[in-house]
């Protein structure tokens, strides 16, 4: 797909979409109702305790007006493709089965991010993803980027969709969702999702309280404020309900505090399914006693438990992906193949996919909108609930779900 500049406009990039994605325009008439606007937009990677410190200033603000949460707490595990699917779906990874960024299937084969077949493939996808419930309940709905959205779930795709490309530029998102906005009443879509990458890249490229993490953060929040500041322009903000996640937060992770993963297990005796902070490993037929033994229990920096005797706040384990060993790395540590570790340069860094509830772990939650009560901070809760939420404001009836509607009812006006 060609990537669209942000000096493209509007109207060449809706014929863009139009040649790249399924069409926006299914049945509608001038006399249909205008949808409530819902806005789904992701900060990948953006701590809750890095809000307020001056580099959000869009963000503090629509907060300030709006609802935010002193933090959101990520599923386990605290990484991207299994919280972002969970946002949407309001299941843990251990239900919807996006157990980790990289697992494997006994009849898929391997999930990797870089995959982009795996990726694409609906088979991987459980649940009901928040833009399938609204395509049946007849609303159209469009998507610049969000995990499991290049994927035919249940069939069904968003309306309109981007293949994932990290080189479009944040203002270049930006304008594709206010493409969507200057549609016609009766063609916009009721749910937009939004998402940028740049802060976790640069978390993981120099760490958390790097110079290049907090550029990326200013720079993101400034799109989302060209972003607010368009549609108030417009006339149409008050009119969009609003709500800014992200999937986690970020911890440091110092020079050299990295281990091997052939130093945990020899591969003679076991498969490493993931690598980094959740430690995936399947040990060979005839090998699984000795390698309990080798790796039951502590031994610092990490933690290794069979699958169905991880620690029950978690509430993982079960789903048949996860494999029979997980080991989870302490925070400020990770676990790399050692021609990996060889190959990067030894500086500060940053990671996340550690245990959910620690503070740097933390995840964003904002809310601004028509539905939503002025002023409001919430005590922290698990991203589970999100998506009762987003159900609720499109008006539509929610899936089967790990969430609960009434842990975010403080956020909404009573009616």
């Amino acid at each position: 797909m060609t990537v669209l500049s942000a000096r493209l406009p509007w109207l060449a990039a809706l014929l863009l979409l139009a040649a790249c994605t399924s069409p926006l325009s299914r049945p509608a008439t001038a006399a249909d109702p205008a949808p409530t606007t819902l806005l789904l937009v992701s900060v990948d990677g953006l701590p809750a305790r890095l809000l307020g410190r001056g580099e959000t200033p869009h963000l503090d603000a629509i907060a300030a007006a709006g609802v935010r949460a002193e933090r959101m707490n990520p599923s386990y595990p605290s990484l991207t493709f299994p919280n972002h699917y969970t946002l949407v779906t309001g299941l843990r990874p251990n239900h919807h089965g996006i157990i980790h960024n990289s697992m494997r299937d006994e009849g898929l084969g391997d999930f990797r991010l870089s995959d982009r077949d795996a990726v694409g493939d609906g088979r991987w996808w459980g649940g009901e993803p928040i833009w399938i419930g609204a395509h049946r309940a007849g609303l159209r709905t469009a998507a610049m980027f969000w995990p499991g959205t290049e994927a035919p779930i249940q069939g069904l795709h968003p309306d309109a969709w981007f293949p994932f490309d990290v080189d479009m530029t944040e203002q270049a998102r930006v304008d594709q969702v206010l493409a969507w906005f200057a549609l016609p009443d009766a063609e916009r879509p009721a749910l937009m999702t939004l998402y940028f990458d740049k802060v976790d890249k640069a978390g993981h490229d120099h760490g958390p309280d790097s110079a290049q993490m907090h550029e990326a953060i200013r720079v993101t929040d400034a799109a989302i404020g060209r972003l607010v500041d368009t549609l108030r322009a417009r006339g149409q903000y008050d009119q969009v309900n609003l709500v800014i996640v992200s999937d986690h937060g970020m911890a440091s992770v110092p020079a050299g505090q990295v281990i091997a993963v052939e130093d945990m297990v020899a591969p003679d005796d076991a498969d490493v399914v993931s690598v980094g902070q959740v430690i995936g490993i399947a040990p060979k037929p005839g090998r699984t006693a000795a390698v309990e033994r080798q790796l039951l229990g502590r031994h610092p920096p990490y933690t290794c438990w069979r699958r169905q005797e991880l620690p029950a706040r978690w509430a993982y384990g079960s789903h048949p992906r996860v494999p029979p060993i997980v080991c989870q790395m302490d925070e400020g540590w990770d676990a790399l193949g050692a021609e990996t570790i060889a190959r990067r340069p030894v500086r500060d860094r940053g990671s996340h996919g550690y245990d959910p509830a620690l503070p740097s772990m933390g995840a964003v939650f904002i809310a601004h909108g028509p539905a939503f009560v002025e002023g409001k901070v919430l005590p922290a809760f698990d991203n589970v609930h999100v998506y009762p939420l987003l159900a609720r404001l499109l008006g539509i009836r929610a899936a089967p779900s790990d969430g609960d509607p009434a842990v975010l009812q403080p956020a909404l006006r009573t009616r």
